[in-house]
């Protein structure tokens, strides 16, 4: 792989804007300065009046997922080269065992699928039922696999779902290995009665799907999750937080000090419930997603939380399932396969209606579709910047480059976009992925297989999560005289 040099443009990082070449050799940045000599036979990439960012992480997408009796559309190389197209050059993907199958096991079956991929990638693991070898298996997987992180479902009850018993094992283990909780906050309990309460009163359609998930079943999980972890003294990372409720939860927490952080997808910041009542069943059906769209209520506490700071990522919880998939759940909105696709127009929407609006700053969005990430997640500063030393993910960004999302135009493996007919302007013009170009005057260039696994070391043990309960001293027993019988 030889040298490139990105000219002219304004180099954003989180911390910062400046006007400097980028010098680019093999996978690695080497230089960024004002006015970088170009080595003999490196190729000079213009970037006159754009910006030049780090490439983004979506830090949850569900590539190729078994999922409701069906599997998601979208496999490792299609959703990464579409992620390309959109300017992000990495994802961190989900392992989700069947179950009481062994998490390392399933993790190995992740790692054959995603051997097609054309960017990086990593894996968040899901902790679904527990026993000693999940105990054990944490371990390998943080001690020889480079995993950081272990996803819960607090939703998705008689499948996924962890209860209170498997938050406290899986959390407590974590905390021992020095890794990340991240959860699903819906209370699935609740879910599980609401969707049959709706559904016997003959609403069956996808209107039916937000009203059996309301933002207080999600609020009151989100809640429980960070008190437990609270209690145990762990840091714990909530998903798609889609409400005022969760948002409530979040905030309070971190005022008292706790370690919690937060995400936001693209689509819960622009999209509102009304869609749940389209008269078309086949495009209501495509936003059946959980947590569900909410109403724009919701959607201006998120902007807040994002600008404020409450909230740190931004993803999109990408899981394609075409329309043919989605009918599984024609007479039954609860068989209807959840999920929604956006990995390719995340930071376009991002951009569009944050920075253009005046919500975010480049670096503010930097942050929000990168760095944080990188951050959290322990890859920073091999990804999320742009510096000596860091991959050569980078993304010249055209901030007057304007298009219309369509299912007609994009890359993903999808035949509808929650996005149709949206214009958006500011859109990536030219993405490097360690260094090769995959994305250049609207074709992409992507190579199956050439993305690359990203370990992520676990976290030293002073970034553990401090109780903020009252811990004057260490509890000692009272001593009495015993009680004659």
């Amino acid at each position: 792989m030889g040298s490139c040099v990105i000219r002219g443009g304004t180099v954003v990082t989180a911390e910062g804007e400046q006007r400097a070449d980028v010098l680019v050799v093999g996978e690695t940045v080497s230089a960024v300065a004002k006015d970088v000599d170009a080595p003999a036979g490196a190729r000079v990439i213009d970037a006159s009046g754009a910006y030049v960012l780090p490439g983004g992480i979506d830090p949850h997408t569900h590539m190729e997922l078994p999922f409701m009796g069906t599997v998601a559309s979208e496999d490792f190389f299609t959703g990464t080269s579409a992620a390309a197209a959109g300017g992000t050059t990495m994802i961190i993907d989900f392992v989700i065992p069947n179950p009481r199958q062994r998490i390392l096991d399933a993790y190995k079956s992740w790692r054959g699928w995603a051997e097609k991929a054309a960017a990086d990638y990593s894996f968040h693991v899901a902790i679904t039922w527990w026993d000693d070898t999940v105990h054990a298996d944490m371990g390998t997987l943080t001690k020889e696999h480079g995993v950081n992180s272990f996803k819960h479902f607090m939703a998705y009850k008689n499948a996924i779902m962890a209860d209170d018993e498997i938050l406290v094992s899986s959390f407590l283990r974590a905390k021992e290995l020095g890794a990340l909780c991240t959860v699903h906050a819906e209370n699935g309990e609740l879910v599980f009665r609401l969707q049959k309460e709706i559904f016997d009163k003959g609403i069956t359609g996808p209107e039916g799907h937000p009203l059996s998930r309301p933002p207080e079943v999600e609020g009151e999980a989100a809640n429980r999750a960070i008190r437990i972890a609270e209690v145990l003294g762990v840091p714990v990372y909530l998903v798609h937080t889609s409400c005022i409720d969760a948002l409530e939860a979040v905030t309070r927490a971190r005022l008292e000090g706790q370690r919690v952080f937060a995400e936001v997808l693209a689509q819960h910041l622009v999209i509102d419930d009304s869609v749940y009542r389209d008269p078309d069943w086949n495009r209501a059906a495509h936003y059946v997603m959980s947590p569900p769209f909410r109403s724009k209520e919701h959607q201006a506490a998120l902007w807040r939380g994002l600008q404020a700071g409450v909230l740190q990522t931004t993803a999109t919880d990408h899981c394609c399932f075409c329309t043919p998939q989605k009918q599984a759940g024609l007479d039954d909105f609860r068989k209807i396969p959840n999920g929604t696709g956006g990995v390719e127009d995340r930071m376009g929407v991002l951009w569009h209606h944050g920075v253009r609006t005046g919500r975010l700053t480049p670096s503010e969005f930097v942050a929000a579709t990168s760095a944080n990430t990188a951050k959290i997640f322990n890859v920073f500063p091999k990804k999320g910047t742009i510096a000596p030393g860091s991959d050569a993910d980078i993304v010249v960004w055209d901030p007057d480059k304007t298009r219309t999302i369509s299912a007609k135009t994009h890359h993903q493996n999808i035949d509808f976009n929650i996005y149709e007919g949206m214009t958006i302007t500011g859109n990536a013009a030219v993405t490097l992925s360690r260094g090769s170009v995959v994305w250049e005057n609207d074709q992409l260039k992507t190579v199956k297989g050439a993305g690359r696994h990203v370990e992520r070391p676990c976290f030293p043990s002073y970034w553990g999560a401090q109780s903020t309960r009252n811990r004057l001293a260490e509890p000692t027993p009272v001593k009495r005289e015993r009680p004659a019988r």
